[in-house]
C-alpha cells in the first residue's frame, strides 16, 4: 500500500457515490432518493445563454481569473439583497461550485488544528473539506423529536467554543436534515462570533429554499457580523444548475486577496460558458423562486404523509429528510440495502456527524415528481420489517 498523507487519515466516503453507482448499474426503474439531484429544469433563458456561449470566443477563456465581471456584480448584489449588507464586485470571487468555494475559504482562513463548529448532522463532504484544510470539525447537535422540526441545541453551541475555535461553518436549511436556524439561533451565533472573534462561513446553497412561511435570515446583517461573515453561494440547488458547476464567495474585502490566491492555486474559475447563464438565472430567481419552493414543499409534505408514524425529522426547507432507522435495530447501510430490494435508492449517513448520522437514512425528494412519491411509505415499512 502507498504511504497515505496525514491529511487523508479522516477523509471518508460520503456514501452517495456508492449507492448512486449501484443504482445506475441495476438498470431498473428505481426511485432515485439517494443523491441531491433535481428533475426541475433551470430557467429557459439560462439554457439559451449557455447554448450561445459555446459559440463565443470571449466565453472560451480563463479570464478574468476571479470570474466574469457581470456574474460577480450579480452575485454580490444578490447577497446584499438577502443580507442587507452592501457588497460590490470587489467583494466577490467566482468558483467552480459551492463546495469548491467552501474549501477555498477554509484554506484561506484556518490553520492546522483550528476547530470549525458545524451542526450535527452535517454533509460528510463539508466535513472532509474542513479536514483537508487542516481543521477539526466541532459538532453541535440538532435536537431530534420524531414528527417535529429539528432544533439547534443552543447550550451545546455555547459549550462548543474553546481556545482552538476559529470559525463556524453553518447552513440553513442544513444539509442533510433540513434543520432551520431561527432568528434567535442566528442572534446567538452572532453574539458568540463577536465575543470570541470567530469567522462565520455561511453555506448559502439552499438559504431561500425555506418552507412553512419561515423567513429567510442571513446573519451578515446582524450587528458586528458584516466584517466577519463570508457567504458561499451556488447555482446548483437554488437555480437547479448542478451541471454548470458555478458558485460564488462574497465577503469582506480584506479576505478576498487570500481567497483569490487560493482559488488561483486550486481550480481557478468555472468554465466560461457557464458563468453568464448563472448570472441570468440568479437575477431571474428573485421572481420565480416562490413557485419552486412551493413545489419542493408539496413533495416534502407527500413524503411526510407517506412516512407518518415513523421517526422522521421534519425538514424546514431544502431537498431531503431523515428517517431514524436505529429505532428498528438497523443502521443506514443495512436499510439502504433493504430499500434497494423495494425499488428505492437511498443513502445511509455514516460519517455525517456523531450524534445522528449513524442512526439515519436520507430521502431526497427533489429528484422525483409527486406521483412517484406515492407508495414510498409501504416500501419503507416493508424494508423496516425485513
Amino acid at each position: 500500500m502507498p504511504r497515505r498523507p496525514a491529511r487523508m487519515r479522516d477523509i471518508a466516503s460520503i456514501g452517495v457515490e456508492h449507492v448512486g453507482d449501484l443504482a445506475d448499474s441495476l438498470r431498473q426503474d428505481l426511485l432515485r432518493l439517494e443523491n441531491l439531484d433535481v428533475n426541475l429544469p433551470p430557467c429557459e433563458a439560462a439554457i439559451e445563454r449557455t447554448r450561445s456561449a459555446v459559440t463565443l470566443d470571449s466565453d472560451n477563456s480563463y479570464l478574468p481569473f476571479v470570474g466574469q465581471r457581470r456574474l460577480r456584480q450579480v452575485a454580490a448584489h444578490h447577497v446584499s439583497r438577502v443580507s442587507g449588507v452592501a457588497y460590490g464586485e470587489r467583494h466577490c470571487v467566482i468558483v467552480p461550485g459551492g463546495l469548491a468555494g467552501i474549501l477555498n475559504v477554509l484554506l484561506a482562513t484556518i490553520d492546522t488544528g483550528d476547530e470549525v463548529i458545524v451542526t450535527d448532522p452535517t454533509y460528510a463532504g463539508l466535513l472532509n473539506r474542513i479536514r483537508l484544510a487542516g481543521g477539526v470539525p466541532k459538532f453541535v447537535p440538532f435536537e431530534f423529536v420524531p414528527g417535529a422540526q429539528w432544533r439547534l441545541d443552543r447550550d451545546a453551541l455555547r459549550a462548543a467554543i474553546g481556545p482552538r475555535t476559529r470559525a463556524m461553518l453553518l447552513m440553513s436549511p442544513s444539509m442533510p436534515s433540513g434543520g432551520l436556524l431561527s432568528e434567535g439561533d442566528w442572534r446567538l451565533v452572532a453574539e458568540l462570533c463577536c465575543a470570541h472573534d470567530l469567522l462565520l462561513i455561511v453555506d448559502a446553497a439552499m438559504e431561500r429554499l425555506v418552507f412553512d412561511r419561515h423567513p429567510v435570515i442571513h446573519p451578515a446583517g446582524f450587528s458586528g457580523m458584516s466584517e466577519r461573515t463570508i457567504t458561499v453561494g451556488s447555482a446548483s440547488k437554488e437555480l437547479r444548475m448542478i451541471g454548470w458547476r458555478v458558485g460564488w464567495i462574497v465577503g469582506p474585502e480584506q479576505y478576498m486577496p487570500d481567497i483569490s490566491a487560493v482559488s488561483l492555486a486550486n481550480c481557478v474559475v468555472p468554465v466560461g460558458i457557464a458563468q453568464d447563464a448563472a448570472a441570468i438565472a440568479l437575477e431571474e430567481s428573485h421572481a420565480s423562486i416562490g413557485a419552486y419552493v412551493s413545489e419542493l414543499e408539496r413533495r416534502r409534505d407527500v413524503l411526510l404523509n407517506e412516512l407518518r408514524g415513523l421517526p422522521v425529522g421534519v425538514p424546514g426547507g431544502g431537498w431531503s429528510m431523515l428517517l431514524r432507522v436505529s429505532e428498528f435495530g438497523l443502521d443506514g447501510a443495512r436499510m439502504s440495502a433493504r430499500l434497494l430490494e423495494q425499488g428505492i435508492a437511498a443513502t445511509g449517513m455514516l460519517g455525517w456527524g456523531e450524534t445522528h448520522g449513524p442512526h439515519c437514512i436520507r430521502f431526497v425528494y427533489s429528484n422525483e415528481p409527486i406521483h412517484r412519491l406515492h407508495g414510498v411509505g409501504d416500501k419503507v415499512r416493508r424494508a423496516l420489517d425485513g
